[in-house]
């Protein structure tokens, strides 16, 4: 755990490197990167979306993809195409960007819809299936999406079903001015990240993984997630919860913030600073909600509020 406590920190630090003032948003990103998931970093124009995956990406090494998402993207173009051989006298397969370690999906919602479904099999299976042959992505597989929510023109809003795969949302918002003169310093007459490097590479990565998957999460914890996630399927305001999908995010995320934090078992003050992130995207409004100005965080605050915590979480 020491180990995968130091190399989370190096990870932050580094990026830290390049964004300035977000630490809880780095935090989150790398939290969701050693725990395998995928990350949708959503927020207005030039608060540093592209800047953060880019420095995610460049800090844990391994082969970096980026797409640009536009309306005229083809599915072939995310994951790869069978050409004919003449002098083979038959097809073979040409892999797309998607066969990568980080794939920055850039502006993601730009794609049409045909388009974006080419992810779900990539991101949920970690392979891709072309004209019935299976083709398995390398690992660790990690895709670090941006889109921006308050732009809708030539958009295409991400399906319930690619959201559910997202296992976490990440907002950065606007510096505060102290931060964003600091910025501007660290900008001044270079770009730090085209100086950054990377401070892993894709086997560590994959072996910290390894190494969170047997962080202990005792069975009062794993109830406490169940219930949480079961609060939002059945809640008056929602016409859609959270998925099982979102009970497994939670879970492993949790496990990797124990392991950041130096601890071999979970508590629930990991789920509890985990449950906005991960849950906040997966819930849908009923209209009458929305109209009231009901919002995601409010909601699951109000679930943490309500349910008990458990006691008892360390290894027997």
């Amino acid at each position: 755990m020491e180990r995968v406590a130091q190399l989370a920190a190096d990870l932050q630090a580094n990026v830290e490197k390049v964004l300035v003032g977000k630490e809880d948003q780095v935090s989150l990103a790398v939290l969701c990167l050693l725990a395998g998931g995928h990350a949708l970093i959503e927020d207005v124009p030039g608060v540093g979306k592209t800047t953060m995956a880019k420095a995610l990406a460049r800090t844990i090494g391994g082969r970096f993809e980026r797409i640009q998402f536009t309306p005229d993207l083809l599915p072939s173009d995310v994951l790869g195409i069978n050409i004919y051989d003449p002098k083979a006298s038959g097809f073979h397969f040409r892999p797309g960007p998607v066969f990568s370690n980080v794939l920055l999906a850039d502006e993601v919602n730009r794609a049409n819809p045909k388009t974006q479904s080419a992810l779900l099999e990539s991101m949920e299976e970690r392979q891709v299936t072309l004209d019935g042959v299976t083709h398995p992505l390398p690992s660790p597989f990690i895709v670090l999406a941006t889109q921006n929510p308050v732009e809708f023109a030539g958009t295409f809003p991400l399906p319930e079903a690619q959201l559910d795969r997202f296992s976490v949302r990440i907002s950065l918002g606007y510096l505060p001015a102290r931060a964003e003169v600091e910025m501007l310093d660290r900008f001044n007459g270079a770009d730090p990240l085209a100086e950054l490097a990377a401070v892993t590479d894709a086997e560590s990565l994959a072996a910290a993984h390894a190494a969170i998957s047997d962080i202990h999460v005792a069975d009062q914890v794993k109830t406490y997630i169940v219930r949480l996630v079961g609060a939002t399927r059945d809640h008056s305001e929602l016409s859609l919860g959270a998925s099982p999908r979102a009970s497994i995010a939670l879970f492993r995320l949790s496990q990797a913030r124990a392991a950041a934090h130096g601890r071999d078992f979970v508590l629930p003050d990991d789920v509890k600073a985990l449950a906005a992130a991960v849950l906040a995207h997966r819930l849908l409004f009923k209209p009458s909600a929305e109209m009231r100005g009901a919002t995601p965080e409010t909601l699951i605050r109000q679930i943490l509020e309500r349910e008990p915590v458990p006691q008892s979480t360390k290894r027997a």
